[in-house]
């Protein structure tokens, strides 16, 4: 039995780890075997590279290496790559994660040559189409056969959307699985002792939607109010290489805000764990923080993982500027909610994918 395992970009990374440390330590048991591809969506070692080493995830069996481009010719790139090796070769189950665009590329791929699809974080919605990454869950959950899902939230909109109870399997959350796993191998960056920081008493910032980063005027505005009132606490800023762009030729300077490196995976999540708190406009970062128990603003309208506003420690602001000094006050005060952890987020996610994945192909090829 022969599985394709897609990742194309670095929230996939964090996501397949696990998968493949189960399968691989189920292997011999059931003959279970997997096929790492790597669309190469994200090509910078920085972005990919480091985070392949620090999880353990081995080389990948093929990569694609699409590197940049619009979105359209990404996902036509990947299609026309993809379905080259399911041609010479083709697999019994084409898995996918997350929603970015390899994940719906070679969902269709797969589908079209008959191929059963698995979607590992199926049924999550923002309902926002203004967001690739929307239309990219969407279409995956369209045609998908299996989805393995993060929380009832995403059970119940699948079965709203009409698929049947049989094909959505709640196991938990992948990432989180990684989080636990590495939560003692989290290590101090370089950028902590050059800029003294002290555990609790800074922020850490990413910004990459375009609803943000666009528009010079708008990711000014959000700057100025979080600098404003970060009560002189240092805010580190790991520069998303889109975000890095509009940056340099905007003059967005302060005595306690810090530009970095993207940073590896232990490194980033080291910050993370110690800070006092988070503001971003990710959603992954939303479930990390839950986790950590660390407070989290979103600067969205909206969000795909609710989970981590009604359970944990995330709270959406918005994108209008004027939403982030309460907020923050808030945090100042200590009247942040402490929140919790949802359910089944605790480090077994994966064993359960795999053990569903062997019954469910054992049940194909009976019939």
């Amino acid at each position: 039995m022969l599985i394709d395992i897609i990742a194309g970009a670095r929230p996939n990374f964090m996501k397949i780890a696990p998968i493949i440390h189960a399968i691989e330590d189920r292997t011999k048991e059931v003959g279970l075997d997997y096929r790492l591809i790597h669309t190469g969506q994200h090509y910078d070692r920085n972005m990919s590279g480091r985070f392949f080493e620090e999880l353990g995830i081995p080389d990948p069996d093929y990569n694609l290496e699409v590197g940049s481009g619009t979105q359209a010719y990404q996902t036509g790139e990947i299609m026309r790559r993809y379905e080259a090796i399911l041609l010479k070769e083709p697999s019994n189950l084409c898995m996918v994660v997350g929603d970015v665009t390899s994940t719906m590329a070679c969902s269709i791929t797969a589908k079209k040559l008959n191929i059963p699809v698995a979607h590992v974080e199926g049924g999550i919605r923002s309902y926002d189409l203004t967001m690739p990454e929307e239309i990219n869950r969407m279409v995956t959950d369209s045609i998908a056969d299996i989805f393995y899902t993060t929380s009832n939230t995403a059970n119940d909109i699948l079965k709203r959307e009409g698929h049947h109870e049989d094909q959505i399997v709640f196991v938990g959350n992948t990432m989180i699985d990684t989080l636990l796993a590495n939560m003692e191998r989290l290590r101090r960056p370089l950028l902590w002792e050059e800029l003294e920081l002290q555990p609790g008493r800074y922020f850490v910032m990413t910004l990459h939607r375009p609803a943000n980063v666009d528009e010079e005027r708008q990711l000014y505005a959000l700057m100025y109010e979080i600098v404003q009132h970060a009560h002189n606490f240092p805010i580190v800023f790991p520069v998303h290489p889109r975000t890095a762009k509009l940056l340099k030729g905007m003059d967005i300077e302060a005595p306690n805000l810090y530009y970095a490196e993207p940073l590896g995976y232990l490194e980033f999540n080291y910050l993370v764990k110690h800070a006092f708190a988070v503001i971003t406009d990710s959603g992954g970062i939303t479930e990390e923080t839950t986790v950590m128990g660390v407070p989290c603003l979103t600067l969205r309208d909206n969000t795909e993982r609710p989970e981590t506003i009604d359970i944990g420690t995330n709270e959406l602001i918005g994108t209008d500027p004027v939403n982030i000094a309460p907020a923050m006050e808030q945090i100042f005060e200590g009247k942040w909610k402490k929140g919790g952890i949802p359910e089944l987020w605790d480090g077994q996610t994966a064993p359960r994918i795999v053990n569903h994945l062997i019954q469910w192909l054992r049940e194909c090829q009976k019939k």
